[in-house]
C-alpha cells in the first residue's frame, strides 16, 4: 500500500502548477469556478516544496484556517441533525468527524493525492507520514475553498466528502476520542484534570515528531508519539485512560 500511494505522489510532484486539466477536475470537485487559483496552489504547496523558487508558501496558514471552517461547518451540521442531543455528545462526534484519520479518508476519496506538490527527497523517506500530509492539505483546500467561493459553498463541500459520507457510514457511533473519554473518567473519579505537556521534539522541521506525556493528580499516567500534537495527545489519553479505568472498575476475577 505505501509503495502504492508513494508512486502517485512521485507522479504528483511533477505536475505542472495547476494545470487546465487540473483546474477543471478542481472546480468539478468544489462544483464552482475558480476564481483565484493562486489561493489553490498554496492549499496543495507542502513546505517540502519550497526549495523550489516557484513555490513561495506552504499550505499551512490555509490549513489553520481551513480548520476552523471545518469545525464549525461540523458542528454546524451536527447541531442540525441531533436536535436532542447535549453538547458533550455532539462534542464527542464532531472530534470523530474533523480528526487525522477520517480527513485522510476523504481525501482518498477525492484523489487529493494526484494534486500535491511534495518534493522527492521527502517521498525517498521511509516515514513519510501520509496521513498527516493528506489530512493536512485537505484542511487547507477547505481553506482555499472559502476563501474563494464563500461559506456556502465551502459548506457543500464539507457536507458531501466528509459529513454526509461518515454520518452514512454510522461515524456518528463511534467514540475514539481519547481525550474525552479520559476527562470524563477523570471528573467521574472526582480526580484532576488531566494536563498534557510535550517532552519531547525531534526531527527535522518537515519531519518533526512529538512526545507528550499526560498527567493526572500530578501522575504521569501515559505517553504519546505522533507528527503533530493532537496525535500525541490521544495516543497518551489512551494509554492513561485504560490505565486509570482498570484501576477504577477493576475486571472480573480481581
Amino acid at each position: 500500500m505505501f509503495k502504492f500511494i508513494s508512486d502517485i505522489l512521485r507522479k504528483s510532484s511533477s505536475v505542472k502548477l495547476l494545470t487546465k486539466k487540473n483546474l477543471r477536475l478542481l472546480e468539478e470537485l468544489i462544483g464552482e469556478k475558480i476564481k483565484n487559483p493562486q489561493y489553490f496552489i498554496e492549499a496543495l504547496t507542502h513546505r517540502s516544496a519550497l526549495d523550489h523558487k516557484r513555490f513561495k508558501q506552504s499550505n499551512e496558514r490555509l490549513e489553520f484556517l481551513g480548520d476552523a471552517v471545518l469545525g464549525f461547518c461540523v458542528a454546524e451540521a451536527l447541531f442540525n441533525s441531533f436536535k436532542e442531543k447535549d453538547e458533550g455528545y455532539l462534542t464527542k462526534i464532531r472530534a470523530n468527524f474533523v480528526n487525522k484519520n477520517t480527513l485522510y479518508d476523504a481525501a482518498v476519496r477525492i484523489n487529493l493525492i494526484h494534486y500535491l506538490f511534495i518534493s522527492n527527497e521527502l517521498l525517498a523517506s521511509a516515514n513519510i507520514g501520509i496521513k498527516t500530509i493528506l489530512s493536512d492539505a485537505l484542511e487547507a483546500l477547505i481553506g482555499a475553498v472559502y476563501l474563494d467561493s464563500g461559506l456556502e459553498t465551502v459548506r457543500k463541500f464539507i457536507d458531501m466528502y466528509i459529513t454526509a459520507p461518515n454520518l452514512k457510514m454510522g461515524l456518528h457511533l463511534v467514540d475514539d476520542n481519547y481525550k474525552s473519554q479520559l476527562l470524563e473518567l477523570t471528573q467521574a473519579a472526582r480526580l484532576e484534570m488531566p494536563k498534557y505537556e510535550v517532552i519531547k521534539e525531534e526531527g527535522p522541521e518537515h519531519e518533526r515528531w512529538f512526545t507528550i506525556q499526560v498527567l493526572v493528580s500530578d501522575e504521569a499516567l501515559g505517553v504519546g508519539k505522533g507528527r503533530n500534537k493532537k496525535t500525541a495527545e490521544q495516543e497518551a489519553a489512551k494509554e492513561a485512560f485504560y490505565k486509570l479505568k482498570k484501576r477504577i472498575v477493576p475486571s472480573n476475577g480481581n
